[in-house]
Order: C-alpha cells, then sequence, then structure tokens
C-alpha cells in the first residue's frame, strides 16, 4: 500500500474528525479509510488516533505524525514537479471555491484556457456565496470578495473592485432620483445581509476616507448576488454593487447609476489558503493563473 496515501487518508481524518467526512471528501469508503489508518498505525508503531462514539481525535503521537506529514506531502507535490520544465505536465487535484457571480460572470468561461495549458490537472469547483472552511471542507484555495476576518488563512490580495449606485427607471418613476444622501431618507434599499436574520448595514459611502452608514427603509433582503441584482431589476430598491458586475445593465439602461458622489469603499478581491509552509507548484500556477485572469476583467471595466 502506498504510505503517501496513507498519510494522505490519515491527514483528512485528522482534519475532518470523521472516518465517514474523510472518505467522502477522498472518493474513498469508509472501511478503506479505517484500514489506511490502521496500516499507518502498524507501520509507525503507536496509536494515532483515539476512537470514540462520537468524535475521533489525534492523540499526541497522532498531533505530532500531523504537523508533519502536511509539510511532507506538500514537499512531494514539489518534487514531483522540480525537474519538468514543461507546465503542461502539471497534474493533480485542485479543490476550488468562488462566489457564484464570479463563477459565472468571470472565471468559468476563461477556465478553457487553462485547462488547455494544464490537461492533466482535475478541478473541483465550488460555486457559493457563503464562507467556506478551507481546512475542514478540504479546499486548496478559495476565491473571495470583501474584508477578510479570519486570520486562520492568508488572503492575497488580487486586485479592488470600484462600486456603483444603481436603480432601475422603474424605480425612478415611481420614488424620483436621490441627488444627496439627505434624500435618501425618502427613498428604498435592497438590504443585502450575509445571513438571513442579520442586521443590514444600510447605505454605505466614505466621507473623507470614513465610512458613513444611513439606515434605509426596504421591503426585499437577500443573501445572494443573483437575487441582489434582480431585485433591482425588479425596481425594488437601490443597490450598491461593483461596477463591473453590474456595466452590461447600464449600458443597455436596465438600470441607472445615481448619487455618483457617495460610494462605498472599493471591494477588495483575494485568494485565501490555509496557512502552511508549501502550497503544491499546480496550486500555485492556478493561482497565479486566477490573479492575471481578475486583473484582465477589472481592466475591461
Amino acid at each position: 500500500m502506498n504510505k503517501l496515501d496513507l498519510l494522505r487518508t490519515f491527514i483528512r481524518v485528522t482534519e475532518l474528525s470523521s472516518f465517514t467526512q474523510a472518505g467522502e471528501s477522498l472518493g474513498l469508503p469508509r472501511s478503506s479509510v479505517s484500514e489506511h489508518v490502521q496500516a499507518l498505525e502498524e507501520l509507525v508503531g503507536t496509536r494515532l488516533l483515539q476512537r470514540t462514539t462520537r468524535k475521533v481525535q489525534a492523540t499526541q503521537d497522532g498531533l505530532v505524525l500531523y504537523e508533519r506529514s502536511k509539510d511532507l506531502l506538500a514537499q512531494m507535490d514539489e518534487l514531483q514537479g522540480l525537474f519538468r520544465q514543461d507546465a503542461a505536465l502539471l497534474a493533480g487535484r485542485i479543490r476550488f471555491d468562488m462566489p457564484s457571480v464570479m463563477a459565472r460572470r468571470v472565471i468559468m468561461s476563461r477556465l478553457p484556457e487553462f485547462m488547455a495549458r494544464h490537461p492533466l490537472i482535475e478541478l473541483e469547483i465550488s460555486g457559493t456565496d457563503r464562507r467556506v472552511d478551507l481546512l475542514s471542507e478540504g479546499f486548496d484555495c478559495v476565491l473571495r470578495v470583501g474584508a477578510q476576518p479570519d486570520q486562520s488563512v492568508v488572503a492575497r490580495h488580487l486586485c479592488a473592485l470600484r462600486m456603483v449606485n444603481c436603480v432601475s427607471p422603474a424605480y425612478l418613476q415611481r420614488y424620483g432620483r436621490p441627488e444627496s444622501v439627505a434624500d435618501l431618507a425618502n427613498h428604498r434599499l435592497v438590504h443585502y445581509v450575509g445571513v438571513l436574520g442579520a442586521r443590514s448595514s444600510g447605505f454605505e459611502y466614505l466621507h473623507n476616507g470614513k465610512l458613513q452608514q444611513v439606515p434605509m427603509a426596504g421591503s426585499v433582503t437577500v443573501n445572494n448576488i443573483d437575487c441582489y441584482e434582480a431585485a433591482c431589476l425588479g425596481g425594488f430598491g437601490l443597490i450598491q454593487a461593483p461596477y463591473s458586475g453590474m456595466r452590461k445593465h447600464l449600458d443597455s439602461g436596465a438600470l441607472v447609476e445615481v448619487l455618483p458622489d457617495c460610494l462605498p469603499a472599493p471591494l477588495e478581491v483575494s485568494l485565501l489558503y490555509a496557512q502552511q509552509r508549501h502550497l503544491p507548484r499546480r496550486v500555485r500556477v492556478f493561482m497565479a493563473w486566477l490573479g492575471q485572469v481578475m486583473q484582465e476583467d477589472l481592466a475591461d471595466a
């Protein structure tokens, strides 16, 4: 049995505290996961995992092996491509997550370019607006928009998205055009929250470099970018969104810009990955490609 495969299985069980979830992550039956761990314990001569009816937890020896194994596997990935000058020889799986709007509008249409250069790469792509757990869900990297409060991950800045305030012509016909922040008391906002039930921050704008927030009325609250855009197109209220995503609607007249001098801070776009000493070369190459694609898209905005 391949010793590196045993280590990979052990790492996933340790991270997920579950044989079943580790098997689902690796595409293995639970029985195979158990066999891998047992074989590794026999190989190193010590118990690595403490099994209970509720949880699987690493022993002290298991924790030591876990930390050493992560570095070892990363170094092995690096060594496999060390003397390969042809980038097309990159191989292996990359698990990646990004906001659904980024997937639809920017990344997926460009992805054939990357796969043509690296046909041996296998991509697992998740498109969601929630904050995924890189470690427990096994993601190599995550593309995220906005502030990143999680200090346990590395955030690599890619670009910043210029914001715009938008309303539909139907909204303007009903409520009129706001000409100042003071006018917002008579207008409506489509509220966007990360989790339904959370409090909306209201209308945001920068004044002398400081963030200002104006509470606003609104009958629609969403937690999804697609719904946010659709609600604005439907005339439910004003939204604040990246210009690059709204450009086609502004150009067609489906949406109209308002209050151009009262904009929120640009949205930071970052690539997140777990803190570790080495990243596999295939992941580093993929992240560099993502950064290039985002920069090119921003240059067209």
